[in-house]
């Protein structure tokens, strides 16, 4: 089976879950003998990756493309004669569109396959231009970035529902996500199949001894207890009833701590509420990490909290339960469908949460026993099992596409 992949992020370089959940997925489709070739907007080393072909999308004349902060901000094009070049995101999209668009005059594939809006124009091209079938995977739409209530950006919603209604197949994160696309654009459920991720605990970060929260493990020992948050710092992610409902945690267990770990658009306003709250003094902001930084983060904590309002999966939570923290998710969460062994709130519920929080910062005995509980769920999951969906939809879409051919 030869897929062309086109993702927008893979790690080390990778700014959140989507990164992760590419490189896993072609990662186990490689053990079943899928041969891939995946399209990046821009150069980057990926010393680890020899289970597929990594390529950038830009002009041949480019020497270098250096991302402004995230691969979801602006481009610097560093051409071989010295001129420089600044794209915007959508220029970015644009120039991705028309390279993806070159290389499928040559390259030979038997299906597409696309992860989330950022690719789907170029995923359009592609299917348009060689009649291969499309697998659009949505990660995210556009309503859960928004926080749902306020729709989002109305071009990528079209540029959503168009892909979707034109993929001979549209995979979803979850249950919740399927629902949505169904809600938001009218597609038809039968033509959206869901396909859970996973987290892998051979590809975890092992433990090298001293954590890098020094002040946070020393509290530790005096008897003080950290409520972790790891993700990006926007309206989707529902911190600010975090913050409020920790505001009551502090109540009835002042000798807690909340760790926020992540970077984005509302990082200043919550910084804000904090002081406002008056808890500033219990809450530290840590910005985005990776690496060990990352792994301390969340071996520091003795509950991980994920307040989402729309959070279309949520690997982060399994990847807090597979460096030993039990955890509580909102209810409105993809990962949610797949645990049972944690604590679950309406991300409005901020007088729950608190009470949550509470009881698990208040009794080690309950956070051990969450947690050995949620560690026996995780170790069944696998990425393979993803993989094994996939390989089914790609088998089905390919074979149908030859049968047509014959007739």
């Amino acid at each position: 089976m030869r897929i062309l992949m086109l993702g927008w992020e893979l790690p080390p370089h990778n700014s959140g879950g989507l990164g992760v959940a590419c490189y896993q997925l072609c990662k186990a489709l490689s053990k079943k003998g899928a041969d891939i070739e995946f399209i990046l907007p821009y150069t980057a080393a990926h010393p680890d990756i020899t289970f597929m072909r990594v390529r950038p999308a830009h002009q041949q004349d480019v020497k270098e493309v250096i991302k402004a902060g995230t691969a979801y901000q602006s481009f610097k094009y560093v051409k071989h004669n010295g001129e420089v070049e600044y794209l915007d995101l959508h220029g970015q999209i644009r120039v991705y569109e028309e390279a993806v668009g070159k290389l499928v005059e040559w390259a030979e594939f038997d299906i597409i396959h696309a992860h989330d809006w950022l690719t789907c124009r170029a995923a359009l091209r592609a299917k348009m231009m060689t009649g291969k079938p499309l697998v659009v995977h949505f990660h995210s739409i556009e309503a859960d970035r928004a926080g749902r209530e306020f729709g989002g950006n109305p071009m990528v919603r079209d540029i959503e529902a168009l892909a979707a209604h034109i993929a001979d197949r549209v995979v979803a994160v979850s249950q919740l996500t399927k629902d949505a696309i169904v809600r938001e654009y009218g597609v038809p459920a039968d033509k959206i199949e869901v396909v859970y991720n996973h987290s892998d605990p051979t590809d975890l970060l092992p433990g090298d001894g001293e954590n890098v929260y020094r002040y946070l493990a020393y509290m530790k020992g005096l008897g003080y207890r950290t409520v972790v948050n790891v993700g990006r710092l926007t309206i989707q992610k529902g911190l600010p009833n975090l913050l409020h409902a920790f505001k009551e945690v502090l109540a009835r267990a002042p000798r807690t701590f909340l760790l926020l770990v992540g970077d984005g658009e509302q990082k200043i306003e919550l910084i804000n509420l904090a002081a406002d709250l008056g808890i500033s003094h219990n809450v530290f902001f840590a910005g985005f990490q990776r690496g060990k930084r990352l792994r301390d983060a969340f071996a520091v904590g003795d509950l991980f909290v994920l307040p989402s309002i729309s959070e279309p999966f949520g690997l982060v939570a399994l990847e807090a339960i597979g460096y030993g923290t039990p955890v509580l998710i909102s209810k409105q969460s993809g990962v949610s469908e797949v645990v049972r062994n944690c604590l679950k709130v309406d991300f409005w519920d901020v007088k729950r949460m608190a009470d949550m929080i509470t009881a698990v910062v208040q009794n080690d005995t309950l956070r051990d026993e969450l947690h050995a509980n949620s560690y026996r769920e995780y170790l069944n999951r696998s990425w393979d099992h993803s993989a094994d969906r996939l390989w089914d939809i790609y088998g089905r879409h390919v074979k149908h596409q030859h049968q047509g051919v014959a007739a």
